[in-house]
């Protein structure tokens, strides 16, 4: 059985730029596997106009309705990011629960923060082990717990609405609501075999990037120990040989063989030293672990390979299945368009009157009259109307006085309507009242002439 992996942290500076960057992918992080980016998934919806993290949460502040102003100090997001132990994850992924498993994560920060609260969701499966990068805005509602403190030491302070809405980092990261974060997340994820880890352990979480850096730094202080230690074996190797050459010589005199022999054997002690194969014994296991570690790497690159080929599948044949229903669709609408194109060439035919009636209720929407006042003339009755009428011709509006409209057939081809107003054609009426417009600006305008006559 593993264990479940949240941390939970508050984001740095107003904008959290970098970790937006990062859960975006702007940038590519070392142990990244770019041919996983496509797995990559946006697990919540931004509203209308938003595109980005960062615009969602401003979204969240600007339309929670707080009433108090927000300082640049104050927090606005809080990081949390979701996972289980690698095996277990790739067990997960394996069987295909892997979208189960979001959906479940999702609910859970429904639950805990709020929906609304919840501006941001990102699946990462392009690093070592999948997991979740959530975004929380702090939005939270009651009194502030220093206003409940003082009530309590008995000072008295202006009680504010408890129901107030406030942003607040400090009220959704109590220790007392870390610890329910962890049992209830435990709670959720026990169906995926993930259980919480000890409470109280010092046990820390290292990461891949850490443990890769200490295992290169490792090897890296093996082998130049080595080194080190082959080129002493090297020099005393050769002073050993140099000695024997002098011990055999007959020019030596008594107290230098002795001496020498003192130091062939001091050498002779540190080349049979357990230090050195201690060291090669150790390097020896680096190169196991090393060993295994490209073994690992190469079965995850098998892996990987399996799952692209399956992918490709899969999108071959949900484009098919997509194509299939766009052709069904698009048969569709040709047979509803062509059995309306059926009922309205039956209309023609059976009512002379229809296309014109169509395009009458066009000219008196586009003249003026309402919906309402344009179905009582379309249905032939009268009807009686003071205000302004648009003529397009003229391209101007005229005020009527009550006057009475009705819709009648053209008196000089049955076979079309025309719009009267009193019996009178409403083209004619919109000429007069143009001609009278333009002949009372033409008086107005208009200088008087004054008699010239002659100076006396």
């Amino acid at each position: 059985m593993g264990y479940i992996s949240i941390q939970i942290n508050k984001a740095k500076g107003s904008a959290d730029t970098g970790a937006s960057d990062h859960i975006e992918r702007k940038t590519t992080p070392k142990n990244a596997d770019l041919t996983r980016t496509h797995l990559n998934r946006e697990l919540v919806e931004f509203p209308d106009g938003v595109s980005d993290r960062t615009g969602a949460i401003s979204h969240r502040i600007r339309t929670a309705g707080i009433k108090r102003k927000i300082t640049p100090d104050q927090v606005r997001a809080i990081r949390i990011v979701l996972s289980g132990t690698h095996e277990d994850m790739a067990r997960m992924q394996d069987e295909g629960r892997l979208g189960e498993w979001c959906y479940d994560n999702l609910q859970w920060l429904h639950r805990t923060f709020g929906r609304e609260n919840t501006v941001s969701a990102v699946l990462h499966m392009y690093e070592h082990t999948p997991h979740i990068h959530a975004t929380v805005v702090p939005i939270v509602t009651g009194e502030r717990r220093k206003a409940k403190r003082k009530q309590t030491e008995g000072k008295r302070t202006y009680r504010k609405k408890a129901n107030a809405v406030r942003l607040c980092a400090d009220d959704l990261l109590t220790r007392e609501r870390l610890v329910a974060y962890h049992d209830s997340y435990a709670a959720a994820m026990a169906k995926y075999g993930l259980q919480r880890g000890i409470r109280g352990s010092e046990a820390r979480h290292t990461t891949t990037a850490q443990y890769y850096r200490d295992l290169k730094r490792q090897t890296g202080e093996l082998e130049a120990n080595v080194r080190q230690l082959q080129t002493e074996q090297r020099q005393a190797e050769w002073q050993l040989d140099e000695v024997r050459k002098e011990i055999k010589s007959e020019k030596l005199e008594a107290a230098k063989t002795e001496a020498k022999a003192a130091l062939v054997a001091k050498v002779g002690y540190l080349l049979g030293s357990g230090k050195l194969k201690e060291l090669e014994a150790d390097n020896r296991t680096l190169q196991g672990e090393v060993a295994a570690r490209d073994e690992s790497i190469e079965l995850l690159q098998q892996q990987m390979q399996r799952q692209q080929e399956e992918h490709s599948r899969q999108l071959i044949e949900l484009q098919a299945q997509h194509r299939r229903e766009m052709a069904d669709k698009e048969a569709e609408h040709q047979k509803e368009v062509s059995f309306l194109k059926s009922i309205i060439r039956k209309a023609k035919k059976w009512f002379p009157l229809f296309q014109e009636l169509v395009y009458m209720e066009k000219f008196c929407l586009k003249v003026g009259f309402t919906e309402r006042q344009t179905a009582t003339l379309i249905s032939g009755k009268p009807l009686f109307y003071e205000g302004e009428l648009y003529s397009e011709e003229h391209r101007r509006r005229f005020t009527t006085e009550r006057p009475g409209f009705q819709v009648v057939k053209d008196p000089t081809d049955k076979s079309k309507l025309v719009l009267a107003i009193n019996g009178q054609l409403i083209g004619e009426w919109f000429k007069e009242q143009f001609d009278r417009l333009f002949s009372s600006i033409r008086k107005t305008v208009t200088p008087q002439r004054k008699d010239k006559g002659l100076g006396l």
